[in-house]
């Protein structure tokens, strides 16, 4: 019945495809061209590799079905593939590579928000469109107006996750004491700076706030202080190996609270590395696999299929990144194949066919004042379950078969 259903709708993708070339006015000229070469830069070695090979899976995957049925009006798809190593400088680097020498027509990339920074001026200066399909720091789209930006998004802001888990614990569950733990980069900076502006708005301090640098191999000592403060839940916010060092220490700590991340926490290597820690820890996720939700259990299966014997750390790095190729080949056959990042631009903000995604169906993802792609509503309440990402509430699982739509900022 799966592969049937994978048939179905590789028959239906072809047709869209079909039909959006069509509109775009066939383009015999666009045929004769080369290969479409696209940037891409993410971590595919060092700590955050994990994620990094994620969204690499995601953007193959892409490539490899727009490919098979003809590519764009006759272009193959042809990643250039950079790792930036998660790494600021070395992402400056080959992003000034791919624009400059490279120019590559549009670049895809960044999943360390200290890295996106580092070389967001590279794209803006230049005019060159940079979809940002991971990074969820606030500031990577507010770095710019939007107005005048070439830097859109299809992650969950940070903002976004910080607001949601505030309102899981604060209204959803009334507790009242809260201890904070954040790394010391841009990432876990940003965060802190927003979960503590969500805590003062609804009149709440924490009990404990607790740094630390990215490489930290205990935090025993930090736990079992917030465990004496009579903290009834633990936000951390970090990257995966070192919420993977959290989940961990609240193990050894015996630490019976609530523990809340962002989105990295859904990560294999959180599970695989906290020596059961993870169990019941909590995240924020734009997509959790669903059997009633035929579009993302055939994606998951394509992606398994693709991905062979290399491990997938996190679904939500490759969907987002699978969907952001998918969206720009829809802006590309809306501006008939004109790559400039103005032309583009337009495009996204003023999509005229939706997308269909697996994350979600992207009608209005962006326009002139928003480039960010998802909204609150999109996003869910992620835990760890023996091994495997569940939804937290069950009548979220109900009706996660129902497609949410950007509903404002």
């Amino acid at each position: 019945m799966l592969y049937r259903l994978l048939g179905l709708r590789t028959l239906a993708f072809r047709a869209a495809l079909v039909a959006l070339g069509c509109a775009a006015g066939g383009g015999a000229a666009a045929q004769d061209g080369g290969p479409l070469r696209v940037g891409f830069i993410c971590p595919t070695t060092g700590g955050s590799a994990d994620f990094g090979n994620s969204a690499r899976l995601g953007a193959e995957l892409a490539a490899r079905e727009i490919n098979e049925v003809g590519g764009f009006l006759g272009r193959k798809i042809e990643l250039v593939q950079r790792d930036d190593q998660a790494n600021p400088d070395r992402g400056r680097q080959v992003a000034e590579g791919l624009v400059l020498k490279e120019k590559v027509a549009f670049t895809i990339g960044f999943c360390n928000t200290g890295v996106a920074m580092k070389a967001l001026d590279v794209f803006q200066d230049n005019q060159h469109l940079l979809m940002v399909p991971v990074s969820t720091g606030s500031a990577v789209t507010a770095k710019y107006p939007a107005a005048q930006s070439f830097i859109f998004r299809m992650s969950p802001r940070d903002t976004l996750q910080a607001g949601f888990i505030v309102n899981d614990i604060l209204v959803k569950r009334g507790l009242t004491k809260v201890a904070v733990f954040a790394d010391r980069t841009g990432y876990g900076e940003g965060g802190l700076k927003d979960v503590l502006r969500f805590l003062a708005e609804r009149g709440v301090e924490p009990v404990l706030v607790s740094r630390f640098d990215l490489g930290v191999t205990s935090l025993l000592a930090e736990v079992q202080q917030a465990k004496a403060t009579g903290a009834q839940a633990v936000i951390g916010y970090t990257v995966g190996p070192e919420l993977a060092v959290l989940a961990r220490a609240r193990n050894e700590a015996r630490y019976d609270g609530l523990l809340y991340g962002p989105w990295p926490m859904s990560f294999r290597t959180v599970w695989e590395r906290s020596n059961g820690g993870a169990e019941g820890a909590m995240m924020v996720q734009s997509i959790i696999p669903n059997l009633a939700n035929e579009r993302r259990s055939s994606f998951i299966a394509r992606l398994k299929r693709h991905a062979g014997k290399e491990p997938v750390a996190s679904l939500m790095a490759a969907a987002q990144t699978y969907d952001a190729l998918h969206l720009m080949l829809r802006a590309l056959f809306q501006t008939r194949g004109d790559t400039s990042a103005v032309k583009l631009k337009q495009a996204l903000e003023q999509l005229d066919k939706p997308y269909v995604g697996v994350v979600t169906t992207y009608e209005h993802p962006f326009s002139a004042n928003d480039h960010d792609a998802i909204s609150t509503n999109m996003i869910w309440l992620g835990v760890w379950r023996k091994g495997e990402i569940r939804f937290q509430y069950a009548e979220d699982d109900k009706r996660a078969g129902f497609i949410r739509r950007k509903e404002g900022p």
